[in-house]
């Protein structure tokens, strides 16, 4: 898959870049990314220059594209999107946002960004994205839920973070679903 920009109304989604290595080790060390993400702890700059020389460029040679969350196509990185292929017409969103650009809508445009193109006709064709987030991750599920996932069930011991399985919650999204705040979510 040749990688895209996206764009909406708040944020621009960019392929990751050796530029970008610096604010991806800043925040991959913030620990509420260690705690909800299966990022390596403790994260080096070697990790994201990992990350953007093997990770991002695999991940859109196997359809498993990942973005950089900016508000302009050049500004700084602010966080990561991306989703994880699971068939050829489902994949797994994630994504985290840098502590000093949390609580501005960031992530929530990005999802919706990001769900808009993935189930596109001219996009990637999905019939489903779903939503895993450990447990209690009560930020992530507020994102997913405002952007109308709606809430399956928990998966037991359904995430494997660095060694340990955790509870995870899981969340879908159909193309036809509507695209307000979902009921049903714990909160």
């Amino acid at each position: 898959m040749r990688p895209v920009v996206l764009a909406g109304s708040t944020v621009v989604l960019t392929v990751p870049g050796p530029d970008d290595v610096d604010a991806i080790t800043a925040a991959c060390r913030d620990r509420s990314i260690v705690r909800w993400t299966t990022v390596p702890d403790p994260y080096t700059r070697a990790d994201a220059q990992r990350f953007v020389g093997d990770v991002v460029p695999a991940g859109w040679e196997g359809h498993s594209p990942v973005w950089a969350v900016r508000t302009t196509a050049d500004g700084p990185l602010l966080g990561t999107i991306g989703l994880i292929a699971r068939d050829p017409s489902a994949a797994e969103i994630g994504y985290w946002i840098a502590p000093a650009a949390r609580t501005r809508g960031l992530a929530t445009a990005a999802v919706n960004v990001l769900c808009d193109f993935a189930f596109r006709a001219d996009g990637l064709k999905l019939g489903r994205i779903e939503w895993r987030a450990l447990a209690a991750n009560l930020a992530s599920a507020a994102v997913a839920r405002r952007v109308g996932f709606r809430f399956e069930g928990v998966q037991r011991r359904g995430v494997l973070q660095r060694g340990v399985r955790h509870d995870a919650w899981v969340a879908g999204l159909l193309p036809d679903d509507p695209r307000v705040p979902a009921d049903g979510w714990p909160m």
